[in-house]
């Protein structure tokens, strides 16, 4: 079975990753991370034209209809080009509304976020409680939605918030809140990552509106996300590796460049060789969520676990064959580290993702 790109992934992926390179340089990481909102309109509305923010909205409303891994490839040239911005956490409401809402809510909110016109986000994460669903405090009374959530990517951008909650029954389910709702407070939160923004969401008896369609939305919402991170988590370990490779080959030290040193060379061996069987591992995770669904949450969980602990390896190893160099903050190779922590920590950390693929395959 060939497991390959399709031509026009292939096309899509390179189109993105010249655009990325030509519009998103460091410099422009730079620049935009420094903001208050870490947000660029007109990059986004880019990225929106090259049909990023549509990619998985059905033809009739408005986007381009296409798989997981699709998303999960622009996911992996967004992290390899460290781009800022609520991509992230758009693409996990998109989710949310196309697997949880009803076909009325799906008319009506698709359209505009396919065309990146209205920018959504999650807020999913608890104080203590590991990203586990079954440990949220959040609660939807009938009457209004209370609680706080923690680390919900760009909440101070996004127009409305898909949040995870239990119903006056105890279930867990999602409901879309907008931002601006009465009962609504936003609160940046400090973070080591300055190329996506989060905050903490203090919800007091605020309008909800129910996404009434299948109750396992957030469940596939999360294993959508798992699989994201991980691609982005590839694509800058990638662009870490390339980095050092090149530094290696011009670096001189002892009469001879760096790379001509066994020890050296061995280091980048091992991180090259970690990194190249961790692509079919999450590309066949994409594949899973869409053709295997029963296998999707164990695949999920193992390739955020996976490939966010390799990300961090390989960003501490880049650092220290760089030398002094790579820990300056004039130096880029501390996006792509700040970056690895992110991808760590969102949604659970490896221990967690691994307790949970070892459960969900019976052990």
């Amino acid at each position: 079975m060939d497991f390959g790109l399709s031509a026009d992934q292939v096309l899509f992926q390179t189109t993105l990753r010249r655009f990325l390179a030509e519009k998103c340089p460091t410099t422009r990481v730079r620049t935009i991370m420094e903001t208050e909102t870490a947000h660029d309109p007109d990059l986004w509305r880019d990225l929106a034209a090259l049909g990023v923010t549509g990619l998985l909205v059905p033809v009739e409303y408005g986007g381009s209809g296409q798989e997981l891994l699709d998303l999960a490839l622009a996911a992996e040239e967004l992290g390899y080009a460290c781009t800022p911005g609520p991509f992230l956490g758009h693409a996990l409401a998109t989710v949310c509304v196309l697997e949880g809402a009803s076909d009325a809510q799906k008319k009506d909110w698709l359209p505009a976020m396919a065309s990146g016109e209205v920018v959504a986000t999650v807020a999913w994460g608890e104080a203590g409680s590991q990203w586990n669903p079954e440990a949220w405090n959040t609660r939807f009374d009938g009457k209004g939605l209370t609680g706080e959530k923690l680390f919900v990517p760009y909440g101070n951008v996004a127009d409305f918030l898909c949040v995870g909650a239990k119903d006056p029954a105890g279930e867990v389910r999602l409901y879309r809140v907008d931002r601006d709702a009465p009962g609504v407070t936003v609160r940046a939160l400090s973070v080591v990552d300055m190329t996506r923004k989060v905050q903490h969401v203090r919800f007091e008896n605020a309008p909800a509106t129910l996404l009434d369609g299948a109750p396992e939305a957030l469940s596939r919402a999360i294993d959508a996300g798992c699989i994201l991170v991980a691609a982005d988590a590839f694509g800058g370990s990638r662009r870490c590796l390339e980095m050092t490779v090149e530094y290696a080959k011009t670096r001189e030290q002892f009469g001879q460049v760096i790379g001509a040193f066994q020890a050296v060379k061995h280091q980048l061996a091992n991180m090259a060789c970690e990194l190249e069987p961790a692509l079919s591992l999450w590309w066949y995770a994409a594949h899973a969520y869409d053709h295997i669904r029963d296998q999707a949450p164990r695949h999920a969980a193992m390739v955020k676990a996976h490939l966010t602990d390799l990300f961090d390896r390989v960003t501490r190893d880049a650092t220290e064959l760089h030398g002094g160099i790579g820990f300056t903050w004039e130096y880029d190779l501390h996006l792509w580290f700040r970056r690895a922590i992110f991808d760590r920590g969102f949604l659970g950390d490896a221990q967690y993702h691994r307790e949970r693929a070892a459960q969900l395959a019976g052990w």
